[in-house]
């Protein structure tokens, strides 16, 4: 288990002691959050380090999944959509069995804390089942930069009856009647994801699941969800190929609370069987967060296609692991990717723009060495978890006076 103190060797002691100071006005407050599900995306690996550590340090944090239905999730994933721009057919018994469902959850979910965190629109009706008596606070970690306006309009009844409303960036700020917050995620640097590996302990792990490192590899790691556009991603490999002889790897799991998972992955498999380079492409679902530490850490590039993303960590993820990132300017991605010094930003459906960035990458060790060691130095001093605390800390003190 892994303790505050060990977070010394990464970022100091000096912030260790900054935390702790920080915590102490608030031992003993009892604070929950609630999101959908425990595995299977940012928010969950956030919270399985975050809420321990908080733990730590005197506040007394608890976790709650809400528990929903594959109707409920087959909503809510459209939802999602709709958020990041899809259109969507807001019926009357889309919006009953959301409510429905966030009722139920609230009959046995006892909320006595002196403050309640929710993440994402799949809980966000919860505050209506409830005598409000402590500061609510709804934590979006969606791109809503341009959001359906029917669907926005209706949770924004929900939102509005919130304490603060906290979001990624600043292009993601609404026309609100409670006040808004950015706070940026960020990624544990001693997690198994992301806890250091040799070269060799990486590559024999790479081995057990078929990968080979023969051959440069490009990776992208992510759900497999159309906003990732895996689709595309093969396509930029299609022309990479033609010019360098390297592999290709897409790695992915399915998330509780996202139906449609599967569908894609049954489409990407699909598509590489079209591709006269198939024999390069390896499609891995499976969910192991030692498997996409070793890949990040022996691909020569790591590809982010995206073409809406909340905020996006495996970004992070793998320039603190030293790999330059090819990906979409869109989302929270150039909050981490200084284009032309870390990796390099293209609008989602440049292929052209894509591919050229990625044969430049694997032309040249020197410039990969480079950019590695500058995106390492960029997430390790913006985007590791112990800057997170602070952030949140601030915000406590905030209602905890």
């Amino acid at each position: 288990m892994r303790r505050l103190k060990d977070y010394e060797k990464v970022v100091g002691k000096e912030t260790i002691e900054e935390i702790r100071s920080k915590a102490k006005k608030f031992s003993g407050k009892h604070i929950v959050c609630i999101n959908s599900t425990y595995d299977g995306g940012g928010v969950a690996e956030i919270l399985n380090s975050f809420v321990s550590l908080f733990n730590e340090v005197g506040i007394d944090f608890g976790w709650r999944i809400l528990h929903g239905s594959p109707d409920f999730f087959m909503i809510t994933k459209k939802f999602h959509n709709a958020l990041q721009g899809d259109k969507i057919h807001l019926s009357k018994r889309k919006k009953e069995m959301y409510y429905a469902m966030n009722r139920r959850f609230s009959e046995f979910t006892h909320i006595k804390h002196d403050l309640v965190i929710v993440h994402d629109p799949q809980p966000l009706a919860l505050i209506d089942f409830y005598k409000k008596k402590q500061p609510w606070i709804f934590r979006c970690h969606i791109d809503i930069s341009n959001p359906n306006t029917v669907l926005w309009n209706y949770l924004k009844t929900f939102i509005n009856k919130y304490d603060r409303f906290v979001i990624s960036k600043e292009e993601y700020k609404k026309e609100l009647s409670i006040p808004q917050s950015i706070i940026a995620p960020t990624i544990d640097p001693l997690a198994r994801k992301n806890m250091h590996v040799s070269q060799k302990t990486a590559e024999k792990f790479l081995v057990k699941f078929g990968i080979s490192t023969d051959k440069p590899i490009i990776s992208q790691i992510s759900r497999f969800d159309k906003w990732k556009d895996p689709i595309g991603v093969l396509k930029v490999f299609e022309q990479v190929r033609k010019k360098v002889n390297c592999r290709l790897v897409l790695l992915g799991s399915l998330a509780s609370d996202d139906p449609e998972g599967l569908t894609i992955f049954k489409k990407v498999e699909k598509r590489v069987e079209k591709s006269k380079h198939k024999n390069d492409i390896k499609i891995i679902l499976v969910n192991n967060n030692f498997l996409v530490n070793c890949l990040q850490r022996e691909s020569a590039v790591v590809i982010q296609k995206s073409l809406r993303e909340g905020f996006g960590l495996v970004v992070a993820e793998a320039l603190y692991k030293k790999t330059p990132v090819v990906a979409s300017r869109v989302g929270g991605i150039p909050l981490q990717i200084i284009d032309g010094k870390t990796g390099f930003l293209h609008e989602p459906n440049d292929i052209k723009g894509f591919s050229n960035s990625i044969i430049k990458l694997l032309g040249d060790e020197k410039l990969r060495d480079e950019m590695g060691k500058a995106g390492k130095e960029h997430i390790t001093k913006n985007f590791l978890i112990t800057r997170l605390m602070l952030d949140w800390l601030d915000l406590f003190e905030m209602y905890f006076k």
